[in-house]
């Protein structure tokens, strides 16, 4: 298929630093690309270059004839001083807009508007000075998706946007298969959801994968897997070299220097002895009994009119250890009540009590003041030199900008140098040095790249505190959040047995199944599944360890009341861990199988047996696994 957009030897260069090196690509017709690397590796470089928005140290871009790209950056644009309604359709009527399907839809998934053109006079009407940085992204991504666009070229459009959003935009994306899509997002869901090929951007060049973000990340795991078998090679040759070297005396005289020099060479290029992301597992203060406690408090804020009250009654009580996942629409009240917990923003009534052991740390949307003169690795040094990993060891705070991407060489960068991504994960690292005992992250995903959130919910994975978390990457809750929590916006607070699907189902339902909630409650049932298996070792949504405690009598929010079935739940939950020791127990014998194998392989009769054994048990592993499948999915 003759591409819409094509690259070819492209070639980006920055001062003495290569972005981007001989890079050919191209984009058809009906394409949905995902983009995805470390941050400041140049994704966003490669967008604007598609776009023409730079021209290349080397190379080309050539456009099919009259091809239309549409362009959404991070920077969200906007004419000042006009009209919501004028930077849509300018001088076009009412009736005239109004009449298109996909236009009336646009409008009512994005900006929220009825399918009457009355039903959004105010936000239309609104002068682009007086929109939010959330409302600002929702209309350039609208005013992109109402035009004419053949190819669309969006740079993190799920900003700002929340859990409906964003399954809105995945949903109108599919419903256009002659549009071809090239997004970078850290997004995994709307990756997996929308994307028909994978683009990673690495050490300067750009690596194609077909499928979205889960085939992606099986070929790359198996990408790995043969790189691994490579490296085991290499260390038998190793083992084998060093042998060799170390013969008697008699035998150096005449060792020939080429073996000697491969020798230096593997042990020059022998990795590093230890896992950076298994090291970082923060010693932490002991939490008592429960870790923040909230008693009829009323959640709001002071503005110019008096109080505005987002929540009259909250009870709530955050227990140690647990993860919990805060759901809600913009406005609702999410990040007000991380300000609540945090102590920065008082309750209008009621009180909350932190333990006398909490050790907290808020990671907010707020921009971080960072001299930008200063290096990385000092302002980390700044917060603290080391941090305490428990039984004496300790980790510097060089080795935990390792482990959250800064490589050496980066740790001596400016400040000021970095891209958005990674000075909010400079803000991470400090907020970790810091070993708290209680982290409240709102929108910690975004401007991280993947690599980045895999390293981070992996070192959530070792965190022996307490975290809730405000997000709208639906992939990042599910794989970190134990309990859910939902403020629907409506002054109540509820909590989600279900998880993300739940809270999409209810929203779906008061909103009668129309408009944006419809859509929520589309792609929560069509991605449910995959969504348990991003869980990955967590299980399913509120499977967690318990503690969530929303609601006492007297008090208007509801009760998080224990399941109906209270033995049937424990039942399947006894019922999975045996299958997963049996799993383990089978895996490990099938491991001990295959060196037998390779011990044997010259006995043909021997290998014919074992190799009979092994499909024997590679099957009964095979049957556990689906019936794991099945009780873990059951599973409450």
């Amino acid at each position: 298929m003759t591409p819409l957009l094509s690259a070819e030897r492209l070639s980006m260069r920055y001062g003495t630093a290569d972005v981007l090196s001989d890079v050919s690509l191209g984009v058809a017709v009906g394409d949905r690309i995902g983009v995805v690397g470390r941050n400041g590796g140049g994704k966003s470089t490669l967008l604007r270059l598609l776009a023409g928005l730079e021209e290349p140290t080397a190379g080309r871009v050539a456009r099919g004839r009259d091809v239309r790209v549409g362009v959404l950056d991070q920077q969200d644009r906007l004419p000042p001083g006009q009209t919501v309604r004028e930077v849509l359709f300018a001088d076009t009527p009412t009736h005239a807009w109004a009449g298109q399907r996909r236009v009336r839809e646009v409008v009512r998934g994005l900006l929220g508007l009825a399918d009457e053109p009355d039903g959004g006079e105010v936000i239309l009407d609104r002068t682009v000075e007086q929109l939010s940085g959330g409302e600002r992204r929702r209309v350039a991504l609208a005013g992109l998706l109402i035009g004419p666009a053949d190819v669309l070229l969006l740079d993190e459009p799920s900003n700002h946007l929340d859990l409906g959003a964003v399954a809105w935009l995945a949903e109108h994306l599919r419903s256009r298969p002659s549009l071809a899509v090239v997004v970078i997002t850290h997004d995994r869901w709307l990756l997996d959801e929308v994307g028909t090929q994978i683009w990673e951007v690495v050490d300067t060049s750009v690596a194609a994968y077909e499928g979205g973000y889960s085939a992606f990340v099986l070929a790359k795991a198996e990408r790995q897997r043969q790189a691994a078998s490579v490296e085991a090679r290499r260390r038998n040759l190793l083992r084998k070299e060093l042998a060799w070297l170390r013969r008697g005396a008699p035998a150096r005289t005449s060792k020939p220097k080429f073996r000697i020099d491969a020798a230096t060479a593997l042990i020059a290029d022998e990795p590093p002895p230890r896992d950076a992301a298994s090291l970082l597992r923060f010693a932490t203060t002991r939490l008592g009994r429960q870790a923040i406690e909230v008693e009829r408090a009323s959640l709001g804020r002071i503005g110019p009119d008096g109080p505005q009250v987002l929540v009259p009654e909250l009870n709530l009580t955050l227990l140690p250890g647990v993860r919990y996942g805060i759901l809600g629409p913009n406005g609702a009240g999410k990040s007000s009540l991380l300000a609540l917990l945090a102590g920065t923003l008082p309750p209008l009534a009621g009180t909350v009590t932190r333990g006398s052991t909490v050790r907290l740390a808020m990671l907010d949307q707020s921009p971080v003041d960072l001299d930008p003169t200063r290096r990385v690795r000092e302002v980390v040094a700044d917060v603290a030199e080391h941090v305490d990993l428990g039984s004496g060891e300790t980790l510097s705070a060089s080795r935990v900008c390792e482990v959250l991407g800064f490589t050496s060489q980066r740790q001596w960068t400016a400040v000021g140098d970095l891209s958005g991504g990674e000075r909010h994960r400079l803000h991470l690292t400090c907020l970790l040095m810091t070993a708290p005992n209680v982290l409240l992250l709102d929108e910690p995903t975004n401007n991280l790249d993947v690599e980045t959130l895999a390293a981070l919910e992996d070192l959530l994975d070792g965190f022996a505190g307490t975290v809730v978390v405000v997000s709208h990457d639906r992939y990042f809750l599910e794989r970190v959040c134990d309990e859910f929590i939902a403020l629907p916006g409506d002054g109540r607070v509820r909590p989600l047995v279900g998880g993300v699907t739940e809270y999409l189902r209810i929203m779906a339902a008061e909103a009668g199944g129309s408009g944006v909630a419809g859509s929520q409650a589309a792609a929560g049932s069509r991605g449910a599944a995959g969504s348990q298996a991003a869980a990955g070792s967590r299980g399913p949504a509120g499977s967690g360890r318990g503690g969530l405690l929303v609601g006492r009598p007297g008090s208007n929010t509801p009760a998080a009341s224990a399941p109906p079935a209270g033995r049937l739940v424990r039942a399947q939950r006894a019922a999975a861990a045996r299958l997963e020791r049996t799993m383990t127990r089978l895996t490990a014998e099938l491991a001990a199988l295959d060196e037998a194998m390779v011990e044997v392989a010259s006995d043909h009769a021997r290998l014919l047996v074992l190799a009979e054994q092994r499909t024997r048990l590679a099957g009964e592993l095979a049957d556990v696994e689906e019936e794991w499948l099945l009780t873990s999915v059951g599973t409450p």
